[in-house]
């Protein structure tokens, strides 16, 4: 069979540059010229990258026998092996059986308060200073921090100052912005400002972990993904590998703020653009007896009051489609493969692409529209299973999936009853860093709403 189409670029180098710079749209042309399915050369290795709903069901259906996870040396080496995104096989299954206790339900149910209260004070801080110009992506991202800090690690609010946190998330953003680089650890490579960065959030989460042991354990109620870690190396008469727990809370940091800020921030994008869909939100929050602001009484939130908001989901699912936090996978082929009439080889990278899954998928008409009704409808399970892909699939998918809808719901919640908004620069242009955001930093204007529908 024959390799896919496609160009290898530069010894070493391969095509990184390119990818580093252009992004959407190197990967773009790419797509045109050469399909669903072609080779390249990323981050020192022979690439194959896939997208295409059977194509991507393949691989990610294929994990253990065709192939397995494998990020790139410099996320590997950043993140470190002990955390989830870097385990294989028992290892995998019994650290996710364990994460996944503080995203059932009733973990869940227990969250919705906290994440409620620092989403509301987060908005009323916009909105006294309404009229004035803010950056939505940092505001975002420093309110979706704060949210993971306190219920995924347990922080207690203000526990780290504002200074302290505001550090953090500095030093997050330089990890995150070097993830994906060249594995070359000399002074001022990518690498090595990315690990500079991730020792001093270790030593910090170091810091909580340690008074976490000290306090013992918390009186009642749910416990943080990271008190369940803790516990579960107690209970099994495990040395305490301190450096695993640091990984792990590093991860549970990563894909609980990132993301979730990502996706947030494209919400107030999609609505900003599509006033008609906003005014279907409030509608549907009004028959629920939920429009009434923050300055009201009874408008504390639960899972059950979330799950029937059905439409409200529709749009976060909508926004999910056509700006999707987390682009695509890395997986390394197990052995050599066939795929779609092309060879796949053994030891070769695969990356298979959320987001042109969901541009190509024949799923859905008019795929340029943002349209949260076409959700409305179930769609044949067969068919939509891998070409809505926004959390990943197979054994793989997104631990904190029901996390993230359930936070994205009570940001838009929020968000829509007390809340008007304006776009000053229009539709932004958006960027893979790895993480999709606007360019911008989306440059907005805040005002109360007037419950008027």
């Amino acid at each position: 069979m024959p390799l896919p189409p496609g160009t290898m670029g530069l010894p070493f180098f391969g095509e990184t540059l390119q990818l580093v710079l252009q992004r959407r749209k190197f990967l773009q042309m790419k797509r045109r010229k050469y399909g669903f399915i072609y080779k390249t050369h990323l981050f020192g290795r022979p690439t194959v990258r896939v997208m295409g709903a059977e194509n991507v069901r393949q691989i990610l259906l294929g994990e253990h026998r065709l192939v397995a996870v494998q990020w790139p040396a410099s996320v590997r080496t950043i993140l470190g092996s002990g955390c989830l995104s870097n385990l294989h096989d028992g290892q995998h299954k019994h650290r996710k059986k364990v994460i996944m206790k503080a995203f059932s339900r009733e973990a869940l149910q227990h969250y919705v308060p906290g994440i409620q209260e620092e989403v509301s004070a987060c908005l009323a801080r916009w909105l006294r200073s309404a009229g004035s110009c803010l950056l939505v992506y940092p505001e975002v991202k420093r309110l979706m921090f704060r949210i993971a800090m306190r219920i995924l690690l347990g922080f207690e609010p203000g526990h780290a100052g504002r200074d302290s946190e505001q550090q953090l998330l500095e030093a997050f953003e330089e990890m995150i912005r070097n993830l994906f680089s060249l594995p070359i650890d000399v002074p001022f490579s990518g690498l090595y400002r990315g690990l500079r960065a991730r020792n001093f959030i270790h030593a910090k989460i170091e810091e909580n972990i340690r008074a976490k042991m000290a306090r013992g354990q918390p009186a009642g109620g749910c416990k943080d993904a990271l008190q369940l870690l803790l516990e579960h190396t107690q209970e099994n008469g495990e040395q305490l590998n301190m450096q695993e727990l640091k990984e792990s809370a590093t991860e549970l940091l990563f894909g609980g703020h990132e993301t979730t800020a990502s996706a947030a921030t494209s919400l107030i994008t999609f609505l900003g653009l599509h006033r008609e869909v906003l005014q279907k939100v409030r509608q549907e929050l009004q028959t629920k007896g939920l429009l009434c602001s923050m300055n009201q009484d009874n408008t504390q939130l639960d899972m059950e009051v979330l799950e029937q908001l059905k439409y409200t989901g529709c749009v976060i699912k909508e926004t999910l489609r056509l700006s999707p936090p987390v682009p695509g996978g890395f997986r390394v082929a197990l052995k050599t493969f066939e795929l779609n009439g092309y060879q796949i080889p053994k030891g070769w990278n695969v990356i298979y692409s959320i987001c042109d899954t969901h541009d190509v998928a024949d799923l859905f008409t008019n795929k340029d529209e943002f349209d949260p009704d076409r959700f409305m409808s179930p769609f044949p399970e067969d068919s939509s299973r891998f070409s809505f892909i926004p959390f990943g699939g197979g054994l793989r998918t997104c631990v904190g999936k029901e996390f993230a809808k359930i936070l994205l719901k009570i940001f838009m919640v929020e968000l829509a009853r007390n809340c008007d908004w304006q776009l000053l620069n229009g539709p932004p242009t958006m960027k893979t860093g790895p993480i999709v955001y606007p360019v911008d930093n989306l440059p907005t204007k805040f005002i109360g709403f007037n419950g008027q529908i």
